[in-house]
C-alpha cells in the first residue's frame, strides 16, 4: 500500500545530517514535495542530488483552523491525495507545520483509499539541546529590533539580578518543588547566557562558547580519577586531590606560595560570611591545620550577633512592607512627574526578570 511519509528533523542540528535509515528511504521515495524552497533541509536533499517539488502555497481561504477550508487542511487533502496511488514524502518544516498532522488524520479517516501515513524522524534533540534556542532567544533580544531593556544592560547593571536568582534558587531548593526549582535554575541560566552576550559585544570580549569551553576544560583537569589516570576513589580522596590540582593551578598563574598560605585566597569579599567561614574551615580540614581557639570564639559569636541583626532587619522590613499604603492625594502630581523618571523607569524594569 501507498504511503504518506513525513520527515520530521529538529532544527537544531545540521539539515544534512540525517540517520542512516532516514536517507535510505528519503533516497528510496520518489515523490519529494516541500512547502518552502528554502528550508534547509530542501536544500541539503538538493545538494544530495535529491529533487524535491515545492508545493504552490494553498493560502488563506477564510476557513477556520482546523475547518475542511482552511490552508492547513487543504494541504493535508492535497498530501494525502498524491498518496494514493505512489510513496509520497513531505519534507517536514522547521516550525513542524502546526496542525497538518491533525488535518492528514482527519483527511485519512473520511477515505476509503488513504494511504498509510509513517512519521519518520530524520534526526532528533540530544541532551542540552534547547540550550542552542536559549542563546538564540537572547541574540534576538540583543539585537536591533530586540527589547530595548535587554539592550541597554551592562555586566554593571545584570549583578544585583544574578545575587538575586540564586538566593531564589536557594529557596526553591530548600522548599522540595522540583518545578519551581528548574524554573529559578533557568532564571540563573539567563544570567549567564546574558552575560555572555554583553560580553561578546566588547571587542575584547567573550562569547558563550568560550564560558563552556572553560567550564569544560576545567572540569576535565580537576577530574583526572574520571578523564585521565587519577586513582581517587572516595569523597576525601577526590577532595585531596583537588587541593593538589588547585595549587598547580596556583603556581602555574604566579600566585601559589603566597596564595597555599593565605586560607581567604580567592574567597569573594561579596560572600556571605558564613559562606566564607564555611570554605575557610573546610579548607583547615583539607590541609590538616588548626587554628586558634580564641580566635574562632571570636567568629562564633561575631556570627550570632550577624543572625541576630539579620531577623532584626528582616522584621523591620516586613513591617515597613506591611505600612504601604496608598499616597496622598497631594502627592499624586509629584508621583505622576516622578513615574517618567530615570529612576521609575529603573524600578519597573526589575519587573522584567522577576518572578
Amino acid at each position: 500500500m501507498p504511503r504518506l511519509i513525513l520527515l520530521a528533523t529538529s532544527p537544531r542540528v545540521a539539515p544534512g545530517l540525517l540517520s542512516a535509515s532516514a536517507w535510505r528511504l528519503v533516497e528510496q521515495t520518489g515523490t519529494r514535495l516541500a512547502g518552502d524552497p528554502d528550508d534547509p533541509v530542501v536544500s541539503a536533499l538538493g545538494e544530495a542530488g535529491l529533487t524535491v517539488e515545492i508545493l504552490d502555497d494553498p493560502g488563506e481561504t477564510g476557513g477556520e483552523p482546523g475547518s475542511s477550508a482552511s490552508p492547513t487542511a487543504s494541504r493535508a487533502r492535497e498530501l494525502v491525495s498524491r498518496a494514493v496511488t505512489e510513496d509520497v514524502l513531505w519534507v517536514v518544516s522547521g516550525d513542524g507545520d502546526p496542525g497538518l498532522t491533525d488535518a492528514i488524520a482527519t483527511e485519512v479517516s473520511s477515505r476509503p483509499d488513504a494511504p498509510d501515513v509513517e512519521v519518520l524522524l530524520g534526526s532528533w534533540d540530544v541532551p542540552g539541546a534547547r540550550l542552542l534556542d536559549v542563546v538564540a532567544a537572547m541574540d534576538r533580544l540583543r539585537s536591533p529590533g530586540g527589547c530595548p531593556w535587554d539592550a541597554e544592560q551592562t555586566h554593571d547593571s545584570l549583578a544585583p539580578y544574578l545575587v538575586e536568582e540564586v538566593y531564589e534558587t536557594i529557596d526553591a531548593i530548600e522548599s522540595g518543588d522540583m518545578a519551581h526549582l528548574a524554573e529559578e535554575l533557568g532564571d540563573v541560566l539567563l544570567q549567564v547566557v546574558f552575560h555572555s552576550r554583553v560580553a561578546a559585544e566588547a571587542a575584547d570580549g567573550f562569547d558563550i562558547d568560550d564560558v563552556a569551553g572553560h567550564l569544560v576544560e576545567k572540569l576535565v583537569r580537576r577530574h583526572p580519577h574520571v578523564f585521565a589516570d587519577g586513582d581517587a576513589s572516595s569523597p576525601e580522596q577526590v577532595e585531596q586531590a583537588w587541593e593538589q590540582i588547585k595549587a598547580a593551578e596556583r603556581a602555574a598563574s604566579g600566585v601559589g606560595a603566597a596564595a597555599d598560605e593565605d586560607l581567604l585566597h580567592g574567597i569573594s569579599p561579596h560572600l556571605p560570611v558564613e559562606l566564607a567561614a564555611d570554605k575557610v574551615a573546610a579548607r583547615v580540614r583539607r590541609r590538616h591545620l588548626v587554628t586558634d581557639e580564641a580566635a574562632e570564639v571570636d567568629l562564633g559569636q561575631a556570627l550570632a550577633d550577624l543572625a541576630a541583626a539579620r531577623e532584626h532587619a528582616a522584621a523591620a522590613l516586613h513591617r515597613v512592607a506591611l505600612s504601604a499604603r496608598p499616597a496622598l492625594r497631594d502627592a499624586e502630581a509629584s508621583d505622576t512627574a516622578h513615574s517618567g523618571s530615570p529612576e521609575a523607569v529603573a524600578e519597573s524594569s526589575q519587573e522584567h526578570t522577576d518572578d
